[in-house]
């Protein structure tokens, strides 16, 4: 046969109509083929060598077989451990991952829903905090809601929206676990690199964090806590305005990984020793610290599991309410918070 195989060749070949091939190659969403007229097609595709066309399969389907992934930065190991969690759980369903990453911008991930949507994705998935933005907020859920209402599936890992299921971490019961832990460690000045203003994970661990202390009489002054980005050169620029406001800390929190693992850079660069001089902990319990020296004290998360566990929800189908799924962290304490005398 010349030229590439057809569509109506198969249907010839298996002496049906080309709705009928389409229907049993394609799919439908309104229509099925019977069973043994199904398997003529499917035959006569085969001895053709006929190779489906994955946007036919799409228009025939009402979705494709894509799942829209969007995180905030692919580079930060938070966000590709939940990404590892989430292709892996994808592969089992036969399905494939379409990776977007906002890179920090604000608003990005409406835009990204809105391709999504145009792309007929089946799932989008969106991991990472929010800012307490109202109109980024409203923005957002109106174009989550006008996703749905065409027929397609989602599910969020962080804050909860309102209609949407959501894999939510206790951000706040999590690091007040930690603030408790390092006080039972005979700590009892602390300082924290709190992140961006407004960043609604980053306050709601900080906030966890010297809520805990207060309580244990242990107050963090407001010249202890630094406002920066949520992210490895952020925790390092912190570190560096804390030490250089010369306060009398014995251990800093970093409100994530990435940003604690920069405050030990700062600190070293400093002169400083950790575990001796300061102590420092931080929140996620990234893959790559396995490679950190000191060990680093920090709150631990079943990171590739949100991910397996986001995709569950949203390929769930509707039943009443959207689910919201919390998950609490365990704090694990390393070298880099030695008890003290």
């Amino acid at each position: 046969m010349a030229g590439p195989v057809t569509l109506s060749d198969v249907a010839r070949e298996a002496d049906v109509s080309l709705a009928t091939a389409s229907r049993a190659i394609n799919g439908s969403a309104n229509r099925t083929v019977r069973p043994e007229l199904r398997e003529r097609v499917l035959a006569a595709a085969e001895r053709l060598h006929y190779s489906p066309d994955a946007n036919a399969q799409a228009m025939a389907r009402g979705r494709t077989t894509t799942v829209g992934l969007i995180v905030h930065d692919i580079a930060d190991p938070y966000f590709s451990s939940i990404a590892a969690g989430v292709t892996a759980a994808a592969d089992g369903l036969g399905l494939v991952v379409t990776l977007l990453t906002t890179q920090h911008q604000r608003g990005r991930e409406q835009q990204f829903v809105e391709v999504l949507q145009s792309q007929r994705a089946r799932a989008i998935l969106i991991a990472g905090g929010r800012y307490d933005d109202p109109d980024s907020t409203a923005a957002l859920t109106e174009a989550l809601a006008g996703y749905t209402a065409s027929g397609g599936a989602v599910a969020l890992i962080g804050q909860p929206l309102e209609g949407v299921s959501t894999v939510s971490i206790d951000n706040t019961g999590g690091a007040a676990d930690l603030a408790r832990g390092m006080h039972g460690l005979g700590y009892r000045r602390f300082g924290v690199l709190a992140g961006p203003e407004g960043h609604i994970t980053a306050r709601d661990r900080h906030h966890g964090f010297v809520a805990a202390l207060a309580e244990l009489g242990s107050p963090v002054p407001a010249e202890n806590v630094v406002t920066c980005a949520f992210t490895r050169d952020g925790g390092y620029e912190g570190m560096r305005e804390l030490l250089a406001r010369d306060t009398d800390v014995e251990l800093v929190f970093a409100v994530n990984d990435v940003m604690a693992v920069g405050a030990m850079a700062a600190a070293r660069d400093a002169g400083r020793e950790i575990g001796t001089d300061v102590a420092i902990a931080g929140f996620d319990d990234i893959v790559t610290l396995r490679d950190v020296n000191p060990g680093l004290t920090t709150v631990r998360l079943p990171l590739d599991e949100l991910g397996a566990q986001a995709i569950e929800l949203a390929l769930a189908g509707p039943g009443g309410e959207p689910p919201v799924v919390e998950v609490a962290g365990e704090v694990v304490t390393r070298a880099s918070t030695p008890p003290r005398a």
